[in-house]
């Protein structure tokens, strides 16, 4: 089946504003760089995304259900299957006591600002990362010493051919560093429920105003990226190892490996995905030369 048979079959029960064919993925990545998705399908529910998993399936569509595209690359040659973007329809938040419900689209700096505003301790580590619960949880998102493995209690599931609806408490997650279940089962996050602690809001905030400034201050916020380009080495850290190596402010045309970080590679504002992909090859290369570690891409890349 192609994509017109995909496209005609989708649109039996999803609006034809809410599909792009030949949509530019560096418009939905935060790299800002690559090639396009043969289809892009923004579900306005479950319903609707479980029809499109359910098509999908049937017909072995190759598909990628994403978030904010924070930590994804589309190679410049494109993806030539279907692209499910979770977004404003799975921006649900609330909160019960010391719980927190939050859907897979919420970005996780709304999630920390809502908990700030129930004094509720515990998700401030995660108010700087750009990306949403549902990419949070599917790699165990962290940073400052706290993971979404620390703080989340359950999650509502849906299976990857759309079919069925369950739950799964945190140690079924199989959190793990950068790792949750999810990623060998393929399965889909729709909300997740956080048992946090109550706090003193003016101490959350600070919490949150100290982490913010110390982000602004060693990692290179105001050019495209997808946050620490690589996972982090059994006893090292990937920015020191790279740094150690020589090759802070290293260029290949519009991508760099930030001089304020090295563990972050960015876009100057020309990069193409090959940029990145070629400068990514090279960091890689000479740090196993240099330490004999091979680096690891925490960044998905995807494409032909």
């Amino acid at each position: 089946m192609n994509i017109n048979q995909i496209l005609n079959e989708l649109l039996i029960r999803i609006e034809k504003k809410n599909i792009i064919r030949d949509a530019p993925m560096k418009e939905y990545t935060s790299f800002k760089a690559g090639g396009s998705a043969a289809l892009l399908v923004q579900p306005i529910n479950t319903e609707e995304l479980a029809y499109a998993l359910k098509v999908l399936s049937e017909h072995e569509i190759k598909h990628l259900v994403i978030g904010n595209g924070t930590n994804l690359l589309v190679k410049d040659s494109g993806y030539d299957g279907v692209i499910l973007r979770i977004g404003e329809a799975f921006q649900e938040i609330n909160v019960t006591g010391e719980r927190m419900e939050a859907g897979a689209g919420v970005l996780l700096s709304a999630a920390a600002r809502e908990a700030c505003t129930a004094s509720l301790a515990g998700f401030e580590f995660a108010g700087g990362i750009p990306g949403t619960i549902g990419g949070a949880v599917f790699m165990n998102a962290g940073a400052y010493d706290g993971e979404i493995s620390q703080i989340i209690e359950s999650a509502d599931i849906l299976t990857k051919d759309g079919a069925r609806i369950f739950k799964l408490k945190k140690d079924e997650l199989e959190l793990s560093y950068r790792h949750s279940i999810l990623q060998s089962t393929g399965d889909i996050l729709l909300k997740a429920v956080f048992l946090l602690e109550k706090g003193d809001q003016e101490t959350i905030k600070a919490r949150m105003k100290e982490l913010a400034a110390r982000r602004t201050q060693k990692q290179p916020l105001s050019c495209p990226s997808a946050g620490s380009f690589f996972k982090r080495p059994h006893n090292h850290f990937a920015g020191k190892l790279i740094q150690d190596a020589g090759l802070s402010g290293l260029t290949r045309e519009g991508a760099q490996v930030s001089p304020l970080h090295a563990g972050f590679i960015i876009n100057t504002g020309s990069a193409t995905a090959t940029d990145i992909i070629d400068l990514m090859e090279v960091v890689r290369s000479t740090v196993f030369q240099e330490f004999g570690i091979m680096l690891e891409p925490e960044v998905r890349i995807i494409g032909e």
